[in-house]
C-alpha cells in the first residue's frame, strides 16, 4: 500500500468499503474481490481487503479499537499490545510526565496509550506512510489534539528537538533484512544512540528485545521485563527512575523487583514445583521468588523451584508432583498406560527430549490427564508427573 492507496481508504467511498468488510471471511476473499470490483476501483478494493485482513490480525493486540484503526503489515507485527502500552503510559504519568516525545513511533500504539493517559505526545517516524497511518489513528480514536505526528529522522537534531519535553520513549527497529537483530548496536537507531538521547531528559524509556544480555544494559538504566498471559513481550530500559531490575506480569500488573539475593539452595524435588514466569527468569529474579516461597532449586542451572507446602504466587505456575523418576521412555509409557492418561501437557527445561517427538512415541489413550515435566534434578535427566495447581494467585 502506498500513500495514494491509503488516502483513498480515508475517502467516503473507502470508509464505506471498510465498514462493509468488518466481518468478512478471508477465506472468501476471491469472491469478495470479484463482487466489489463491480462497484469500486480495483486499487481501492485491493487496499480495503488488505486493511480488513490487518484489522482482524490486530484485534489480538488492540481489541475492538482495531476496527477503527489503520495498519501496515510491519506496523501490526511491531506494535505494542494495548495492555503493555497502557502499563508503560501509567508509569510515565505517575512520574509526572505531561509532554513526551515518542521516537520511532510506528503506527502509534504507544502514542495512543500515552495520550489516553493525558500526556501530550510528539510521535516521530521517518516513513511517510507510517506517519500518515499514525495521524489517521489519532484522528479515528479522538486523540488528534494530544498527538502531533512528524515525519523525520529521529537521529537528526535539526529535524527533532526534544529539549522541550519531560520524557522520551524510543522504540528502535529490531529487525533487518535477515530477520531479528540480536545485537543492540545493530538496532535502528543503535542502543548507544538511544541511551545518549535518553540521558538528555528527566525521564526516558527504550524498548529493547527481551533477550537483551544483562551486560548490554547501560549502568545508569533500570531494566524491566514485561510478560502478558505468561509470554514475555518486551524489555524496557528506564532512565531517571532509580529502579532496580523488575519483572512485570500483565494483566494484573504484579511487579517483582530485585532484592540482591544470592542464588537459592539446591535440593530434592518436593511435593510442589514452581515454574517462574518468563519475565522473572529474564530479569534474573528467580532467587526473589524462591525466597517468597521459602523454596529451593532442583538443579543449580534450572529455573524450577520446589517446596513441600503449597504457597500461591503470581510470579510462577505451580504443579503438584506425584512422581519423580529417572528418565526412561519405556517406564513412562507403562505408567501412563496404567493410569489411562489420554491427555498430557509436556514441558521441558534442561532436557534434550523434544515434547512433540515424545508425544508421538507415548501413544496416549484414556480419559485422564497429567502434566509431564522433563528436566534435570541434581544434574540427572528426570521426568516429573503431576497436575497443575488451581489455587488462585493474589494478583
Amino acid at each position: 500500500m502506498d500513500l495514494d492507496a491509503f488516502a483513498a481508504l480515508l475517502s467516503d467511498e473507502g470508509q464505506a468499503l471498510l465498514t462493509s468488510l468488518r466481518d468478512y471471511d478471508p477465506a472468501d476473499e476471491l469472491a469478495a474481490a470479484t463482487r466489489l470490483r463491480r462497484e469500486h476501483p480495483t486499487e481501492l478494493v485491493i487496499a480495503a481487503l488488505g486493511q480488513a485482513r490487518l484489522r482482524q490480525r490486530a484485534t489480538a493486540k488492540f481489541g475492538n479499537d482495531a476496527y477503527r484503526m489503520y495498519f501496515t503489515p510491519h506496523g501490526v507485527e511491531q506494535a505494542t499490545r494495548t495492555a503493555v502500552a497502557e502499563h508503560r503510559a501509567a508509569r510515565f504519568a505517575a512520574l509526572g510526565v505531561r509532554r513526551l516525545a515518542d521516537l520511532c513511533c510506528g503506527i502509534g500504539g504507544d502514542a495512543i496509550a500515552l495520550a489516553r493517559a493525558g500526556i501530550e505526545v510528539l510521535a516521530v517516524d521517518r516513513d511517510p506512510l507510517t506517519c500518515a497511518v499514525t495521524r489517521a489513528n489519532a484522528q479515528a480514536l479522538g486523540l488528534a489534539d494530544l498527538i502531533e505526528v512528524r515525519c523525520a529522522d529521529v537521529t537528526k537534531v535539526a529535524e527533532v528537538e526534544t529539549g522541550a519535553y519531560d520524557a522520551l520513549f524510543i522504540d528502535p527497529a529490531r529487525r533487518g533484512g535477515r530477520g531479528r537483530l540480536f545485537d543492540p548496536e545493530t538496532y535502528s537507531p543503535p542502543l548507544s544512540w538511544a541511551a545518549q538521547a535518553a540521558r538528555k531528559l528527566p525521564y526516558a524509556a527504550i524498548k529493547v528485545a527481551p533477550g537483551i544480555p544483562h551486560e548490554a544494559v547501560p549502568k545508569d538504566a533500570a531494566a524491566e521485563w514485561v510478560s502478558y498471559a505468561g509470554d514475555v513481550k518486551e524489555a524496557v530500559l528506564w532512565f531517571g527512575t532509580g529502579d532496580a531490575l523488575r519483572a512485570t506480569l500483565l494483566p494484573g500488573g504484579g511487579a517483582l523487583t530485585a532484592a540482591g539475593l544470592t542464588a537459592p539452595a539446591v535440593g530434592p524435588v518436593g511435593r510442589y514445583l514452581y515454574e517462574p514466569d518468563g519475565a522473572v527468569i529474564r530479569a534474573h529474579l528467580v532467587a526473589e521468588v524462591a525466597a517468597q516461597l521459602d523454596g529451593h532449586l532442583i538443579d543449580e542451572t534450572i529455573a524450577y523451584i520446589t517446596t513441600n507446602e503449597p504457597r500461591p504466587t503470581p510470579y510462577a505456575t505451580a504443579y503438584e508432583i506425584t512422581d519423580t523418576l529417572p528418565f526412561n521412555l519405556k517406564k513412562l509409557k507403562a505408567l501412563l498406560r496404567e493410569r489411562r492418561i489420554g491427555t498430557a501437557v509436556i514441558k521441558k527445561r534442561g532436557s534434550a527430549v523434544e515434547p512433540d517427538e515424545l508425544r508421538k512415541k507415548l501413544g496416549l489413550e484414556g480419559p485422564n490427564s497429567c502434566v509431564i515435566i522433563l528436566t534435570r534434578v541434581a544434574g540427572a535427566p528426570t521426568m516429573l508427573l503431576g497436575q497443575m495447581m488451581r489455587t488462585p494467585s493474589p494478583h
